[in-house]
């Protein structure tokens, strides 16, 4: 299912020329409001320092402002799917990780001085949007216009293309915390695929102490520095911040796309006689194979691709059991202990 499409994103350019508008639009508008005067007026006078300090506060804690949630999303979509050109990564690249650079604002610190649990989820969600729109972006605009691509076809009448709108969703979220993160301090997630079944993508993403681990080399261009020396150092566990599993799922309507198709449309799937949606083959064994950072892309075959799935798809079990786990739900069928507030 290996895809032979232009790398060229179709929408690039219009985005861009969006941009500019937009830009010469704001740069006008300043202009005739005179906002040089406000800024002066902001930075000078009585109480300017108080300003001058608050401003500053919110720059450097600007990832827990109202919104700036969603500001981080929809950079990472607006960046792979509308600004990039499309990957041209082979098949050999695909259990390769993404490593997207945050820290601790002290909006995210709790009473214990270090970053709070909860707050892990807002950074998985933007970690996962870069991976996934940068592996996908090409499939996704397929999916999008599904009714002209033909890429996911109507299981009732097979000849006509599905109906819907195209989307992605989160099942499960898991995550295994074992040291702390202290108040400013700068870490990486390093976040990869590790399987697949007939309805879910699952993507593992280990927050790690920024600087302290370097990838051998990079796929495309240039992001940093790389580490000489094979192998895993003895002290890379020490520098695991928390380890976190998500389910992703593909959904044209109410029909859920196989993701085998998704990452075939994007050019990540070798060859494999009969497709790869029409039989999962998830109940074969592993096969002996070596590291997915020792494959060269001519030696990266299907049954390579399957053994790599397959031993991820061993860990992602255990957490997709836990789905049951709703069932224990007997809405206090035997009391309950109490009702409180400011929960």
């Amino acid at each position: 299912m290996t895809s032979h499409a232009s790398s060229r994103n179709p929408v690039a350019m219009w985005f861009w020329l969006a941009l500019l508008g937009l830009l010469l639009a704001c740069a006008y508008t300043s202009y005739k409001l005179n906002m040089f005067e406000y800024v002066a007026l902001f930075c000078t006078g009585p109480g300017s320092y108080s300003r001058i300090f608050a401003a500053i506060l919110l720059a450097i804690n600007w990832k827990s402002l109202p919104f700036a949630w969603n500001v981080r999303m929809w950079y990472s979509m607006i960046l792979h799917l509308f600004i990039r050109d499309f990957h041209t990564h082979t098949p050999d690249k695909l259990f390769h990780p993404v490593i997207s650079e945050s820290y601790a604002s002290i909006g995210e610190v709790d009473y214990r001085l270090h970053k709070s649990n909860s707050t892990y989820l807002a950074d998985l969600d933007v970690a996962r949007s870069h991976l996934v729109s940068h592996l996908v972006a090409r499939a996704g605009h397929m999916a999008f216009r599904n009714a002209e691509t033909h890429l996911v076809m109507d299981p009732s009448n097979p000849s006509k293309p599905a109906r819907g709108s195209f989307n992605i969703g989160i099942g499960t979220v898991h995550c295994s915390f074992r040291r702390e993160i202290k108040p400013y301090q700068k870490y990486e997630m390093w976040s990869r695929i590790i399987a697949w079944d007939r309805k879910w993508l699952y993507i593992m993403t280990h927050f790690v102490e920024k600087g302290a681990v370097m990838p051998r080399s990079w796929d495309a261009q240039s992001c940093g520095p790389t580490r000489k020396n094979p192998g895993e150092p003895r002290d890379w566990p020490k520098k695991i911040f928390t380890t976190a599993i998500t389910t992703y799922v593909f959904k044209l309507g109410r029909l859920t796309i196989h993701p085998a198709t998704m990452l075939g449309a994007s050019g990540l799937l070798p060859e494999r006689p009969g497709g790869w949606t029409s039989d999962t083959n998830e109940s074969a064994e592993p096969i002996s194979v070596g590291r997915p950072g020792d494959a060269k892309p001519s030696e990266w075959t299907w049954e390579r691709t399957e053994s790599e799935r397959l031993k991820g798809l061993e860990y992602a079990r255990h957490m997709t059991a836990m789905d049951d786990l709703q069932g224990w739900f007997d809405g206090g069928e035997n009391g309950a202990l109490g009702r409180f507030f400011l929960g």
